[in-house]
């Protein structure tokens, strides 16, 4: 594990050779939500000695739909995330959309989020870069994993080496992503630890009705083959009651589900590793 994860893990115990969890809902939508998630990730984590970064979005500005739910307002979803983080002693993430908005998220958050469709914004990229924290940057669902040497190059010619790279699908026709494992081993060659993000990878995004469509389903093969392929961390997004989410239902875990799920990969690591 690099530096400067085992800098943002310090106050969690867990295994070294185990991957890491970034996970939480996709969006905040009360306190409630995000402290039930983290609660019940933190705990599993902890028992399977499993590094985990606290995740949702503070707010989201893709959505398809103009009607969709965007959050609660910028101040109250960073600080809710923050809260969140303090009160389990746990890194945090969120993603940002903008430039303006990385010195903001950075006051709040311990890793800066930059969405696939943004990944070839250069002052997005550098702006995150210039806030010292840690940059995920989600591979883009129009580039390969080669490509994304670009992005890294960005970030450290703003004097930032604290990089982490997520695939998250590629664009397969107009309504679907499939996932291309190569870009997991191809991405660990700029020198970054690698993610893969297990639920947006399953979206069947651009649907008539505005609200993108998922697979949920297949979030365990998408893990597995992940950890199979080498990934350094996995990325989830859990809610309790997926149905009635704000944002993203349709393609995230069932809370309850997450254990069962997170003990098989657990063994998986340890036969591939």
């Amino acid at each position: 594990m690099v530096q400067f994860l085992k800098d943002a893990f310090a106050n969690q115990q867990y295994d070294e050779k185990n991957f890491f969890l970034i996970a939480g809902p996709c969006v905040v939508e009360s306190e409630e939500l995000v402290m039930e998630v983290a609660d019940k990730v933190f705990g599993i984590c902890k028992k399977l000695g499993i590094p985990y970064i606290f995740k949702a979005s503070y707010r989201k500005a893709n959505r398809t739909s103009g009607s969709s739910f965007t959050g609660l307002g910028d101040e109250l979803g960073l600080d809710l995330v923050a809260k969140t983080g303090k009160h389990f002693h746990l890194p945090t993430t969120s993603d940002i959309h903008s430039a303006i908005e990385a010195p903001l998220a950075a006051e709040f958050v311990d890793v800066l989020q930059i969405p696939a469709f943004l990944c070839r914004q250069t002052d997005l990229l550098v702006a995150a870069a210039e806030t010292g924290k840690i940059v995920n940057v989600k591979k883009g669902q129009f580039l390969n994993g080669p490509s994304m040497k670009f992005a890294v190059e960005k970030i450290q010619k703003a004097g930032n080496d604290k990089i982490i790279l997520t695939e998250r699908g590629t664009t397969f026709g107009y309504q679907d992503l499939v996932v291309d494992y190569r870009n997991i081993p191809w991405m660990k060659e700029h020198g970054v630890p690698v993610v893969m993000d297990c639920t947006h990878s399953l979206q069947q995004p651009n649907q008539t009705s505005g609200v993108t469509g998922g697979n949920p389903q297949l979030i365990g093969t998408i893990a597995k083959a992940a950890i199979a392929t080498g990934a350094d961390g996995l990325f989830i997004e859990t809610h309790p009651n997926p149905a009635v989410a704000k944002s993203d239902g349709a393609n995230m875990l069932r809370l309850d589900l997450l254990e069962g799920l997170l003990e098989q990969l657990v063994k998986l690591r340890k036969a591939v590793i």
